[in-house]
């Protein structure tokens, strides 16, 4: 509360106990000295029920020397004759002291449970802010920001020690510098300790887990309790505990996935190699044996390109991988007509293709800017995941479309479509469902090297079960149309 408020709070009590002296004074047959006194009394406890305790103090010493001048014998003067008075006189000055220290305290203890309250508030708020933190890279630095924020602090820092200095995530200013190392090279103390830096107060609270030490917490600006000081930094030093362990976690899943990528990866790559290496092996020696006429020869040698084509495809996906990760797909766009690019992604894939027939709707008289590499190669893992996985002879649709914000190609089988529970995963690593893995061998590449050749010119692939059965994929690829 400002001292002007308190001021016109005094200016207000003084008017009222003008007014009632004037009434008492015009109408003295309405009350008696104890009446009068009891009506000074409300006055004070009015005034000091809402202003600070000097203001209350002052409003007892005036209703005091205006009950003796205008109202105690002689009237009119400051001098009381009869002794019975001057014991009322005190009696009245200490009730109306007791009463406005009384309401004082009550006052300001009201104020303190308001202010604790908004502390937990705020305490809690942030505990909200903190269940949010999911990004252990950041963690530090938006606890900082929410700190700032919860408690309307003009600056706020978490000091992270390593080796002989500090890490310090800042939100907030403090002069021109800030706050450096320097004004923290004080080991970590046990208890709170206030820091000046620029000319600013600057509160610093240690943070400790337990008995251990892990940093500190400096705030500067509005005044903070030191129990609410306290709470909050155990708050933060169980955020910087969390953000550790989801870090922790983070690199355990990272691992985990890894042994699973490298186990699926072997897996799957003993398997497809096995399978045409056997039958270029089985081939081979067929060809070096006597009893092969010249058709059973000629079936013999293509069984062998078809093995070696296969291990082709196969030795291409892992290619195409390592190159996605790698980042080393750029792409180079230029002008081509959407029949190009299905005629590209099918001269891939071609030996995939041998008993299907393509039903293909392109348009051919306008054009799109892109990268027909790429684009085909992610088409072509399309196509010949829609031969893999249809029956045998029958039709695969394709139809590429220009649309005003570029290339739209889909490619429909009549296979028995995807299982709903494997519709999220079907663009994963080595992902294959059940039906998958029971029916066709495959080491589940396709799909992923598709999303992430796409990725890199900003396109899109998704998945959906056709009504009439069979599979829809659908490219969706931004470009530049004329």
């Amino acid at each position: 509360m400002s001292v002007s408020a308190d001021a016109r709070k005094l200016v207000l009590g003084c008017l009222a106990l003008a007014l009632s002296t004037w009434v008492f004074r015009r109408w003295p047959q309405l009350a008696n000295a104890t009446t009068i006194a009891l009506s000074f009394l409300v006055v004070v406890l009015l005034i000091a029920a809402s202003a600070r305790l000097w203001v209350a103090v002052a409003m007892s010493f005036l209703s005091m020397l205006a009950l003796n001048f205008f109202f105690l014998p002689p009237v009119g003067t400051l001098t009381i004759v009869d002794p019975q008075n001057w014991s009322a006189l005190f009696a009245f000055l200490a009730v109306s002291l007791v009463a406005s220290h009384l309401s004082a305290v009550a006052r300001d203890r009201a104020r303190e449970a308001l202010t604790r309250r908004d502390e937990v508030a705020r305490l809690f708020d942030l505990s909200r802010d903190v269940l949010l933190i999911t990004d252990s890279e950041a963690a530090n630095s938006s606890l900082a920001a929410f700190i700032a924020r919860r408690f309307d602090l003009d600056y706020v820092a978490i000091c992270v020690p390593e080796g002989d200095s500090w890490i310090m995530f800042e939100s907030g200013s403090l002069g021109a510098h800030g706050l450096s190392p320097a004004d923290l090279s004080d080991p970590i103390r046990g208890a709170q300790h206030t820091v000046t830096v620029a000319g600013r107060d600057v509160r610093v609270v240690p943070l400790n887990l337990g008995t251990k030490p892990i940093g500190l917490v400096a705030t500067s600006g509005r005044s903070i309790e030191d129990g609410t000081l306290d709470a909050l930094a155990g708050l933060v030093a169980i955020a910087i505990e969390r953000a550790q362990f989801l870090d922790q976690r983070k690199n355990a899943e990272f691992a985990r996935q890894r042994e699973e990528l490298k186990s699926a990866l072997l897996a799957s790559l003993a398997h497809d190699l096995r399978t045409p290496l056997t039958a270029i092996r089985v081939a081979a020696d067929n060809l070096r044996s006597s009893w092969p006429n010249e058709q059973e020869r000629r079936e013999q040698s293509e069984l062998i390109v078809t093995e070696v084509d296969r291990l082709t495809r196969l030795f291409q996906n892992i290619l195409e991988m390592v190159r996605i990760d790698a980042g080393a797909v750029a792409p180079d766009a230029r002008w081509v007509a959407p029949s190009e690019i299905v005629d590209a992604a099918r001269s891939r894939v071609e030996p995939a293709l041998r008993g299907h027939a393509i039903a293909l709707e392109a348009e051919s008289d306008r054009l799109v800017r892109l990268d027909p590499r790429v684009t085909a190669a992610a088409l072509s893992q399309l196509l010949e995941n829609a031969a893999r996985y249809s029956p045998d002879a029958s039709l695969i649709h394709v139809d590429a479309l220009v649309t005003d914000d570029g290339l739209r190609v889909t490619v429909r089988d009549h296979g028995r479509g995807i299982a709903p529970g494997d519709l999220p995963h079907v663009f994963e690593r080595f992902y294959r469902g059940a039906d998958a893995k029971a029916d066709r061998s495959g080491t589940g590449m396709g799909l992923a090297i598709a999303r992430g050749l796409l990725a890199v010119e900003n396109g899109r692939v998704s998945a959906e079960n056709c009504p009439d059965g069979g599979a829809r994929f659908t490219i969706v690829v931004p470009a530049d149309v004329k």
